[in-house]
């Protein structure tokens, strides 16, 4: 897994920073920033700051911090084929084996699994409701919930 931040990135705009206000020697450069020297040097050869001071240096740079965080990584695969990429690797299966507990686990999944995501509600105002209020509101929507998940579901 890689880190949060982009630490490369801040590494080459610190040196390139540097360069920008004159050919600052890091010595300079870490007084104007306010951070130590070795933390400085640190930071250009690829090493990740404390917090503090990857605040003061972002503040130097005139960055905003979160420009140097990556976004989260978005799980796009699903659980039976990444359990069979799994399967495929192992070394103590042969390659029918491997795939045939993945179509039973692909199976499985397909049956087993649900789909539906129970309803949520959230309520602004339940603050301000009388708990007898929030407990009645409480119990209706469980069995409106209750109802339209005992009737028939269409075919697909």
């Amino acid at each position: 897994m890689s880190d949060p931040i982009d630490i490369d990135l801040l590494g080459r705009l610190v040196r390139a920073e540097r360069l920008k206000r004159g050919r600052l020697s890091l010595r300079a450069a870490a007084e104007q920033a306010e951070v130590p020297f070795n933390t400085l040097a640190r930071v250009e050869k690829g090493d990740l700051p404390d917090l503090a001071n990857f605040r003061r240096i972002v503040h130097w740079l005139g960055l905003p911090p979160e420009r140097f965080f990556q976004p989260p990584r978005i799980r796009t695969e699903n659980t039976p084929e990444v359990i069979a990429h799994h399967l495929a690797r192992d070394p103590n299966l042969t390659d029918a084996a491997a795939e045939k507990i993945a179509g039973l686990v692909r199976e499985l999944y397909t049956s087993l699994a649900s789909t539906q995501r129970p309803i949520r509600v959230h309520l602004r105002a339940s603050a301000t409701f009388k708990p007898e209020a929030s407990r009645k509101l409480s119990s209706l929507l469980e069995q409106m919930q209750q109802k339209l998940e005992s009737m028939p579901q269409p075919e697909h």
